[in-house]
């Protein structure tokens, strides 16, 4: 399984992802799902990938070379397209030439077209932009009110970043959030592990120097993931337990109100004896 997430903020991007693929307990890889095409002063642009892991390595080789006309029949690419949404086409383009190749003999086999992809940078000339690429091709694009995708087992992850990312949150704490956001869900689900590759780009940079590859010997991420821990433990002591009534408390669980009704208790009624 893959848990990969995308945050697109005002300060810049932040890229996660973990390296585990398994068909099964006993059959577990590590291969690298994060893939940066960087080149300064021009652009910086990051892919994430997940699902089917033969499609995902077809389609980013495909990307290299793939290409789109434009009005004037000249070709795009994703080196020299002059936006994010061109690059964006030029990717679902790629993910529509492996499934015409493949799926069929995919299907044949019992296997399912499945790749989902999170493709996110800044091209010089405009603003940083973030899209979700479905198995189709077709993509959608971040948003003030949804500022960051997530892709494979997103679940467990998902309510920390709710609860934290707004496009005014800082670039090192959204990249503290998204490390929340693995951790919890390796803790979940045995199909996500290290290495984890982490991507910080502040905006108008075309470039970045704070790449990682993180292990779980890395220092800062047993910090994090032992005082998490320990953390979330503290605030949930911390609540208060049920009480049933408002003696000794002002937040009574029972309030006799017509919303808070109870059900109706059923008895059961008694087997005869024979």
């Amino acid at each position: 399984m893959t848990y990969c997430v995308g945050i697109k903020l005002n300060a810049g991007l932040v890229f996660l992802s973990d390296s585990r693929t398994n068909a099964g307990v006993d059959h577990i890889s590590t291969f690298r799902k994060m893939i940066v095409y960087e080149r300064a002063n021009d652009r910086f642009m990051v892919l994430l990938t997940a699902g089917n892991l033969s499609i995902s390595q077809s389609v980013r080789e495909i990307l290299q070379v793939e290409q789109l006309k434009d009005p004037d029949g000249e070709p795009i690419t994703i080196w020299n397209a002059r936006s994010m949404f061109d690059a964006a086409r030029v990717l679902g383009q790629a993910v529509r030439r492996v499934y015409d190749r493949d799926a069929e003999a995919l299907k044949n086999a019992g296997v399912e077209f499945n790749i989902s992809l999170v493709f996110g940078g800044q091209i010089k000339g405009e603003g940083m932009r973030l899209f979700q690429v479905y198995s189709a091709g077709n993509f959608i694009e971040a948003t003030l009110e949804t500022p960051y995708f997530q892709i494979g087992e997103s679940k467990y992850g998902k309510p920390v970043l709710d609860r934290v990312i707004t496009p005014d949150t800082p670039l090192d704490e959204a990249a503290k959030c998204a490390l929340v956001s693995m951790d919890s869900t390796m803790k979940s689900n045995l199909s996500v592990g290290p290495p984890l590759d982490l991507v910080e780009y502040e905006v108008n940079r075309f470039q970045s120097d704070k790449i990682v590859c993180i292990d779980m010997a890395n220092p800062y991420y047993r910090m994090l993931h032992s005082s998490w821990g320990q953390k979330l433990r503290e605030v949930f002591d911390s609540l208060e337990d049920p009480v049933w009534d408002d003696t000794h408390t002002d937040t009574p669980l029972k309030v006799p109100t017509a919303v808070n009704k109870p059900l109706k208790k059923i008895s059961r009624p008694e087997e005869k004896l024979i």
